[in-house]
């Protein structure tokens, strides 16, 4: 059961106390469209004002690499640490994820330049309108066509049509994925095993041409993060070795280039406790009138019976409204959470909850029965939590 029940009324956070994301000057939609346009790439805006033009730049995307966590584990992290004043143009600010801040919906963000209520990844797992069915957006499960779900160029396709050499450099077992083709395809992609082998060719690519633009990502940070918690030592070992990656290709850029080091998310270790753990599967007041339970565990999609809309966000509203940020969808979309109000596609709309709950504690709604692996996570996030939401942008020229 859940801690606080319906009949208890507790007063609900109010909507604008939620820290929402910079969309526009300060996300990470805004990074790649700035970079290109310093390029010369037509058709995109420098949004993020601090940030300085480069003819080659590399953005090195470290997954689950929060800016608190950083922060927090200078030992670990000597090199990232020194550049914790250059970060966002050297006034050693963090940019702001996006909501929810979470891996498809960061990657849709920071490849298309669009924030998520444009790009339609507003989530872990939604509904598919066409379908009535949750749809898996990290793994793409069920299958679904890429490009109508998601039918806008990256900046990537845009820079490459611009005459811009333009990398991915990646895992091999990336390169097909659906999620790929929709968020980071253009231009060519390198598949290396190690880390090691990603930040020489990185570089590599970066000398290829007079004007490039390439990126590289890490993901076993977060993976540990997910399964063993920010404050395991497996983390820790894996935050040392990702600190040895950056210093490794900042020492291999070549001339007028521009290393930009970031992240999709941060992330939050959740005690296992009911207190904690609020289980959706076994808590009778939320799974009333609920058809679908989507989104993932700190940001939640609830998609409602229809009818049922108005009473689930009251039921919702009243057993989790001092723990949760929990908004109608019309709510959160007029209030920012997926982008700038009125910049929402009719498209994604309808794979938006009818009710979304944001979490604000370290609180989670799991559901052991039908999640049991990501009920089991250590660490989690998605959330607008500076914790989570917050991420550097570390820079290296040469």
């Amino acid at each position: 059961m859940s801690q606080l029940s319906a009949w208890d009324h507790p007063e609900p956070l109010a909507l604008d106390t939620a820290p929402l994301p910079e969309y526009g000057s300060g996300s990470l939609a805004d990074l790649l469209p700035t970079l290109a346009a310093g390029m010369g790439v037509p058709g995109l805006t420098a949004t993020i004002g601090e940030l300085t033009p480069a003819d080659r730049v590399c953005v090195f995307l470290v997954d689950g690499l929060g800016w608190e966590q950083l922060k927090a584990h200078p030992d670990e992290a000597p090199f990232l640490t020194s550049l914790l004043g250059s970060s966002r143009g050297g006034t050693g600010r963090p940019l702001t994820a996006g909501y929810p801040a979470t891996t498809a919906t960061s990657l849709a963000s920071v490849g298309t330049g669009l924030p998520p209520g444009a790009h339609g990844l507003p989530g872990y797992a939604v509904r598919n309108p066409d379908t009535g069915a949750l749809m898996n957006q990290l793994r793409w499960q069920p299958y679904t066509e890429p490009r109508p779900w998601q039918p806008y160029p990256t900046v990537f396709e845009l820079a490459h049509q611009a005459g811009v050499h333009a990398a991915q450099v990646s895992s091999p077992a990336f390169q097909h994925t659906p999620l790929t083709k929709v968020a980071l395809s253009g231009g060519s992609f390198h598949g290396r095993l190690t880390g090691e082998e990603r930040m020489d060719l990185a570089a590599g690519q970066l000398a290829a041409a007079d004007r490039a633009l390439v990126y590289t990502y890490y993901a076993e940070l977060d993976g540990s993060g997910h399964r063993y918690g920010i404050a395991s030592d497996t983390w820790r070992g894996q935050l040392m070795y990702v600190d040895r990656l950056v210093q490794r290709l900042a020492e291999q850029l070549p001339p007028r280039s521009a290393l930009y080091v970031t992240a999709d998310h941060g992330m939050v270790d959740i005690p296992f406790d009911e207190r904690h753990r609020i289980d959706f599967d076994e808590d009778w007041e939320l799974r009333a009138g609920v058809a679908l339970l989507g989104g993932e565990g700190r940001a939640r999609h609830v998609y409602a019976v229809p009818g049922a809309e108005n009473d689930v966000l009251t039921v919702w509203r009243e057993v989790l409204g001092e723990q949760f940020w929990v908004a109608s969808r019309d709510e959160a979309i007029a209030a920012g959470w997926f982008g700038p109000p009125g910049e929402c596609d009719e498209r994604v709309y309808p794979r938006i909850g009818d009710v979304v709950a944001a979490a604000h504690d370290d609180v989670l709604i799991i559901a052991s029965e039908r999640e049991p692996k990501e009920s089991a996570l250590v660490g989690n996030h998605g959330s607008m939590t500076p914790a989570e939401q917050l991420v550097p942008l570390l820079e290296v020229r040469s």
